[in-house]
């Protein structure tokens, strides 16, 4: 087994030529030691992080990447945050560089549990610690997990389709389901949230259940080809529960070749700007805002810890569903996104006004009060 902790000459060494890792085809890679002198970096390990695409949302590079960037340099920890880019071969050939080139802590957003499971174990054996970050791996056994409550952000969809059902006085409205991914759990526990909020409502004939897909992924060509698809099926859908704004986009472009943008409210998750801009524009009912940055802060404390040799306590816990475990756990609490608090994402700086209020939306932006 490999030494966990990096000698002094080796910190220096890695001071000295920057080493930056390979990644897969497609990956992008961030190496760096801190500014901290090789005494300081030598006393913790490296981290390796590994985020799991650029395409089916836009938080992963815009704002994981920077945040556990600036969390990482203020703590004088040495890292490499690596892109999988949905390779799933790439994925576990980062986790094997990143182990073989002196990560002792491994934190991940696996691509499904069992390609997360693989590189856990792998870490483990190794005596490398483990983060699930955002995903849990089910079966996984990761030492630690960092996300949000992603049964309430299913909830606030939800709530969110339905209040936006309320104000277009839909009458027994027939909502159509575009799931996340079938191999991420938060899908699953997102479609729990949602659920409990729609299924009684079309159990007391209130709405009625339309056409549903799981989208592949989470790629959001699938989802415009699928939403396409249940149109053609159920011309009358009166309301989209979409698991993010990439997918409520895809529904949205749909909608528009038909001519029913706005008045079919969408839902969505992540606060992208184009997910806050179709809801500027009356095309996107409302999103979920996950403060990217509170989680990893939160993710980042807990990979320092352990870098050092630590072993931090985490303020929850949840259930590994496979294996009946409570894995430690830290869950940030989302928040629901509507037209009249768009301000409040810019306020918290997860996106400018700049890259907001653009062309068109800058009046819409003034409009929704965004200084």
């Amino acid at each position: 087994m490999r030494k966990g902790i990096l000698s002094l000459t080796a910190a220096a060494a890695a001071l000295a030529l920057g080493l930056t890792a390979c990644g897969g085809d497609g990956g992008q890679t961030t190496t760096s030691t801190s500014t901290a002198s090789a005494t300081d970096a030598a006393k913790a390990g490296k981290i390796g992080v590994i985020l799991p695409d650029s395409k089916s949302s836009a938080r992963w590079e815009t704002a994981d990447r920077k945040y556990l960037e600036e969390a990482f340099k203020a703590a004088g920890v040495q890292y490499d945050i690596q892109n999988a880019q949905n390779d799933k071969t790439a994925f576990q050939t980062i986790a094997d560089q990143m182990i073989t080139n002196g990560a002792t802590v491994l934190m991940i957003v696996n691509l499904d549990s069992g390609t997360g499971k693989t590189v856990i174990d792998k870490a483990k054996s190794q005596g490398v610690a483990t983060i699930d970050y955002d995903r849990l791996t089910l079966g996984g056994g990761a030492a630690y997990y960092v996300s949000f409550d992603n049964t309430k952000v299913g909830t606030l969809q939800g709530e969110g389709l339905s209040k936006c059902l309320t104000d277009k006085k839909a009458d027994k409205p027939i909502v159509a389901y575009l799931n996340g991914s079938p191999t991420d759990n938060n899908a699953t526990l997102f479609k729990a949230g949602y659920d409990g909020v729609l299924k009684p409502k079309f159990d007391a004939g209130e709405y009625v259940k339309g056409p549903e897909q799981s989208v592949p992924d989470w790629d959001n060509t699938q989802a415009g080809t699928l939403f396409e698809q249940m149109l053609t099926e159920q011309p009358k859908i009166a309301g989209v529960l979409a698991a993010n704004d990439g997918l409520g986009n895809a529904a949205i472009t749909v909608l528009k070749k038909n001519n029913l943008n706005g008045k079919v409210p969408v839902t969505g998750q992540d606060a992208t700007v184009q997910g806050l801009q179709n809801i500027l524009a009356g095309d996107q009912c409302m999103t979920v805002y996950k403060a990217v940055k509170k989680e990893a802060d939160a993710a980042a404390k807990l990979a320092v810890a352990l870098a050092k040799g630590e072993k931090p306590t985490a303020s929850s816990s949840v259930k590994d569903p496979e294996t009946g475990q409570d894995v430690p756990a830290e869950l940030m609490d989302p928040q629901a996104i509507y037209a009249d608090n768009v301000k409040d994402v810019v306020a918290d700086g997860y996106v400018t006004k700049e890259e907001l209020c653009t062309g068109d939306f800058a009046a819409k932006c003034t409009e929704a009060g965004i200084q």
